[in-house]
C-alpha cells in the first residue's frame, strides 16, 4: 500500500499542458498485467484448494519475528496485508492515472517497495521499507517533452513491538532523498518527516491506516505534504479477498485545491508458486475530490512476493 508517485504526478499537473502520449507508458501496463496473469495461472496450477486454504484460514494475529530456525515457514494472509509484519516482502506496484491534465492524457508510476524486518531486541523490531518510484509523465507543454525516470526515493523506518496485542503499530521517520532524474519527476532536496502505521485484525477483516507528512526544500521548490492511506481487507476462502486502499493527500504548499481523495476497491488473492507465497491484487479508484487537472481515475495493480523464514535454505 505506495504515496510518493501520486504526489509528484498531481503536483506536475497543476502547472502543465499535456499533449498526446507516446508509447513509453505501455511497458508499465504490459509488465504488471503480464505478472498478474502469470502468477494467477501458476498459482492455480501449483496449489490444491487444500494448500491455499491452509495458508489463509488462520485468523490469529501474525506472530512476532523469531530466529529463522524457530519461525513458521507458512505465510498467513494477514502477513501479506500487514505493513509491519515480520517477514521479508517485495511488492511491485503499478499505477495508471487516467484523464491527466487539461487534455486528459495518461500517466504511469511503477513502484518497487522491498520491506525488510530487523530484530533490534527481544521486544522490538525495525521494519524498513524502501519506496522506489519509476515515473512516466506525458508531454505537459509545447516546450516540454514526455519524461521517464526515477522519482524521489523515500525510505521508511518503523519501530514496531515484537509482541503486539490486538493493535499492530509502527512509528518512525520517512526520508525524502534527492534522486529524481528530472526536475519534472521530483523535488531534488533533502527532507523527511514522521510516519506511522496501525491496524487491527478482527476475524476476516483487516483494517488500518498508514500516515506521514513530509517536508523538503524551501521557497517555491519545496514539499510539504500529508499522506493518509486507510485500508480495509475482507478475507474469503481459498486465498481470495476484497480490498479498498486509496491514498488521500493534502499539499500544504497550495492555498486552494490541496486535497486528493480517492474512493474505490478491488480484489486480490494469496497463493503459492512452488513454495513461494505470492499476493496479487488489482483495484480501481476514483478521485472524488481532486485539484484542477488532477487524474479522475486510477488503476492499481500489484504483485507481492513473500519470503517466509527458511525459504532461502530450500
Amino acid at each position: 500500500m505506495i504515496t510518493a508517485p501520486q504526489n509528484r504526478v498531481d503536483d506536475a499537473i497543476a502547472d502543465s499542458l499535456p499533449s498526446p502520449i507516446n508509447h513509453l507508458r505501455i511497458p508499465f501496463v504490459i509488465v504488471l498485467a503480464g505478472l498478474l496473469s502469470t502468477v494467477a495461472v501458476f498459482g492455480h496450477a501449483q496449489n490444491t484448494p487444500q494448500q491455499v486454504q491452509s495458508a489463509v484460514t488462520n485468523t490469529d494475529a501474525p506472530t512476532a519475528v523469531t530466529p529463522a530456525s524457530e519461525q513458521p515457514k507458512s505465510v498467513d494472509v494477514h502477513d501479506a496485508q500487514n505493513p509491519v509484519a515480520g517477514l521479508i516482502s517485495i511488492p511491485l506496484q503499478g499505477n495508471t492515472y487516467f484523464n491527466y491534465g487539461p487534455y486528459r492524457r495518461t500517466a504511469d508510476v511503477l513502484v518497487l517497495e522491498p520491506v525488510i524486518p530487523f530484530r533490534l531486541s527481544e521486544n522490538w523490531n525495525l521494519i524498513v521499507r524502501a519506496i522506489t518510484p519509476l515515473v512516466y509523465e506525458p508531454r505537459v507543454s509545447p516546450n516540454q517533452d514526455s519524461r521517464f525516470g526515477l522519482g524521489n526515493l523515500q525510505p521508511q523506518f518503523y519501530l514496531s513491538p515484537a509482541h503486539p496485542g490486538k493493535l499492530f503499530w509502527g512509528l518512525g521517520p520517512q526520508l525524502w532523498l534527492p534522486t529524481a532524474t528530472d526536475k519534472t519527476l521530483g523535488v531534488n532536496k533533502w527532507g523527511g518527516g514522521p510516519a506511522g502505521a496501525a491496524l487491527t485484525i478482527r476475524g476476516r477483516w483487516v483494517v488500518g491506516t498508514l500516515a506521514n507528512n513530509q517536508w523538503a526544500g524551501s521557497g517555491r521548490d519545496r514539499v510539504n505534504q500529508l499522506s493518509l492511506n486507510p485500508f480495509a481487507d475482507y478475507n474469503l476462502p481459498k486465498g481470495w479477498y476484497f480490498i479498498s486502499s486509496g491514498i488521500t493527500t493534502a499539499d500544504w504548499t497550495k492555498s486552494t485545491g490541496r486535497w486528493t481523495v480517492p474512493i474505490g476497491g478491488g480484489v486480490g488473492r494469496l497463493f503459492k508458486i512452488g513454495i513461494l507465497p505470492v499476493n496479487a491484487r488489482v483495484q480501481l479508484l476514483n478521485n472524488v475530490v481532486r485539484p484542477n487537472y488532477a487524474p479522475t481515475w486510477q488503476l492499481q495493480y500489484q504483485v507481492q512476493f513473500l519470503f517466509p523464514a527458511g525459504y532461502m535454505k530450500k
